[in-house]
């Protein structure tokens, strides 16, 4: 007999499955409130040599005076809701069709899978890997760019954040279903091309921890954007290692 677990619910699952979703929805929706403030605050993202990757490329203001972020985070931002593991992490969390494996979700229509609108967008996934790549580039160009103190060469704690932040986004994009059919699709002899093949499987491998590289690239953005945040209003002062 079926164990119903609450209203809407019914699993005769025993076990404590409502804590993924709920860690989840905690995440997730702090993460939106974070980055929609910080969009909409359109200040405090630049303490040289560092900009926030929420700034990024750093657009004129005379030319764009409303906040830049919202002309830049739309590619990372769709890229990431639009990502095959975020898809299942909202769907559950948020929607709860269904909440955990083997539960029931609230839902009693009949699923189409994501064939109709609006969930058919979801198939745009890997254009917005190609928009949030773009983004990618940049990224590097100021991790670069953060050793560069008055023309000079130096290494500040900043420098260290935004190297290892640019990281965790390539290792996140690297680790994408998109990459892996960019480099290795549409191959029907993987022998008659050695190179994509040894790629693929590079990228393949990445993509058994997508997961994990989902998760700490979205901590590593955020806090990252916080740490310039804090050096460019004077709470704290960046550590010059060199």
């Amino acid at each position: 007999m079926a164990i119903s677990a609450t209203q809407n619910y019914t699993t005769l699952r025993t076990d404590n499955w409502r804590v993924a979703p709920i860690i989840t929805v905690i995440i997730l929706g702090s993460f939106v409130i974070y980055a929609t403030w910080r969009a909409l605050e359109n200040q405090y993202y630049l303490a040289e040599p560092y900009l926030s990757p929420f700034y990024s490329p750093l657009i004129n203001p005379e030319w764009w005076p409303i906040s830049p972020a919202i002309l830049i985070l739309w590619a990372p931002g769709l890229f990431r809701f639009t990502c095959y593991y975020y898809r299942k992490a909202y769907y559950r969390s948020f929607a709860g069709m269904p909440p955990a494996c083997a539960v029931e979700g609230r839902s009693k229509e009949s699923y189409s899978g994501e064939s109709k609108f609006p969930l058919i967008l979801q198939n745009l996934h890997r254009f917005f890997f190609y928009a949030a790549s773009i983004v990618l580039i940049f990224l590097w160009y100021d991790a670069f760019k953060a050793f560069n103190f008055d023309g000079h060469y130096g290494v500040g704690v900043g420098s260290i954040i935004l190297v290892l932040n640019v990281f965790l986004l390539s290792m996140y994009s690297l680790s994408c279903h998109s990459f892996r059919h960019l480099i290795g699709g549409k191959l029907n002899v993987f022998s008659s091309c050695p190179t994509r093949f040894t790629l693929w499987k590079g990228a393949s491998s990445l993509n058994e921890r997508h997961m994990l590289w989902a998760w700490v690239s979205l901590f590593g953005v955020c806090l990252t954007d916080l740490y310039i945040r804090l050096v460019a209003t004077g709470v704290i002062t960046d550590m010059r290692l060199v």
